[in-house]
């Protein structure tokens, strides 16, 4: 792209956050920016996802119908956004009308990456509970730390991760914490119900009617902390609406940098790489859900292109100032080394990135608040003609 046209490009990139365009911003009392319009909370944003009907939603991922008893889960069957949305909704009503759950009750969630999954989250955002993604690779005792630490009312696990729980679960008192398990064959004991048990989805049921504030909670997701143990960053629904405001500016972004005119294109089937608990992965599923389109689950991590990714941390993105996102920002917050319309960023005397805008997380859990406004990103950084070139993390 020669000079003349990258003017161009640039011209159209900074009209999608015009006064009046799709991703224009205010700012707020506090002195950071936000969408202007746009959803305000999770569940508003998902909410929308019901008029998809019929699209798939996750491929490759295993159908959570029934198949055949020879064959219980249809491996290649894809879950449409119709089937989700109903499943998410019967599972949000159970949490309020069966386990008498209220909004700002934690719902952790240790499973691997299963339609389920998927399920789950949606699920507590319906139902105004804040959803703790836990990894699905940790041990019983990485588990029950963070159990300990968020206390969560409900554990949404698989069968492969219920023996991990099960012994936190027993410790808290009969009926104190509900467990829900999908795809486990094996006896559950009491406390536990079958996912498979639950009353069937209808397609034309509700959400539960409660109120959901763009103040309160909806994320605790948990990364290496200055002890050694890992400590829960907390994200509200604002911040993760941001978060999905943010996926879909720089989707547009992407098709103007690549000549086209963004929501024109074919739908995106877009291959996930990174495990469901991961803000890579639920940067991509808030992408892919803004314009109704697939997710492909496949072995990773792999870039969008297919080719490998070396390593993986608490920190993504690239050196040459392509995407950078953190946990902290509830995933990626500039691509090609532009940061979104929501996104501030300076560079202090030592260096390092400092940002500041909508899908920040508000602090960690159980903790006094880290940093008022800006937030020290710990990255070595160069800002340079508005775009941000990142190095490695500082140790």
């Amino acid at each position: 792209m020669h000079t003349g046209q990258a003017g161009h490009a640039g011209r159209r990139v900074a009209a999608l956050s015009a006064p009046g365009a799709p991703f224009a911003t205010v700012r707020t009392e506090n002195g950071s920016l936000v969408y202007a319009d746009g959803p305000r909370t999770l569940r508003e944003f998902v909410e929308a996802t019901w008029a998809y009907g019929d699209r798939p939603f996750l491929l490759g991922a295993g159908s959570p119908r029934p198949a055949t008893a020879e064959a219980p889960y249809a491996a290649d069957a894809p879950y449409t956004y119709g089937e989700f949305f109903a499943a998410a909704t019967a599972l949000a009503n159970h949490f309020v009308d069966a386990y008498g759950l209220r909004p700002g009750d934690r719902a952790a969630l240790a499973m691997g990456d299963l339609p389920e999954w998927q399920t789950a989250f949606w699920a507590a955002q319906l139902a105004g509970l804040v959803a703790v993604p836990l990894d699905a690779a940790w041990t019983e005792d990485e588990i029950a730390y963070a159990l300990d630490d968020c206390a969560p009312r409900v554990l949404l696990v698989d069968g492969e991760r219920l023996p991990r729980v099960r012994r936190w679960a027993a410790r808290q008192g009969a009926g104190a914490v509900r467990t829900v398990v999908c795809r486990h064959g094996g006896e559950v004991g009491g406390g536990t119900e079958r996912y498979e048990d639950l009353p069937a989805p209808d397609r034309y049921a509700a959400p539960p009617d409660v109120e959901v504030r763009a103040e309160d909670d909806a994320t605790i997701s948990y990364v290496p902390g200055p002890s050694g143990r890992p400590r829960g960053a907390v994200a509200t629904q604002l911040a993760q609406a941001g978060a999905a405001m943010n996926a879909r500016y720089l989707a547009a972004v992407a098709a103007l940098d690549s000549g086209e005119i963004p929501g024109l294109g074919p739908v995106p089937v877009t291959p996930l790489t990174y495990p469901f608990p991961r803000v890579e992965a639920l940067t991509r599923v808030y992408a892919a859900m803004a314009a109704g389109g697939a997710l492909r689950v496949m072995d990773g991590p792999r870039r969008d292109d297919g080719s490998e990714v070396p390593g993986s941390g608490d920190s993504f993105g690239d050196s040459s100032g392509g995407t950078f996102g953190l946990t902290e920002t509830c995933g990626d917050v500039f691509s090609g080394g532009r940061p979104t319309p929501v996104t501030e960023v300076r560079i202090d005397e030592a260096g390092e990135l400092w940002l500041r805008g909508q899908s920040l997380v508000r602090g960690y859990w159980g903790q006094a608040p880290a940093w008022e406004g800006w937030f020290g990103t710990g990255v070595p950084a160069t800002l340079r003609d508005g775009r941000v070139r990142t190095g490695s993390p500082a140790p």
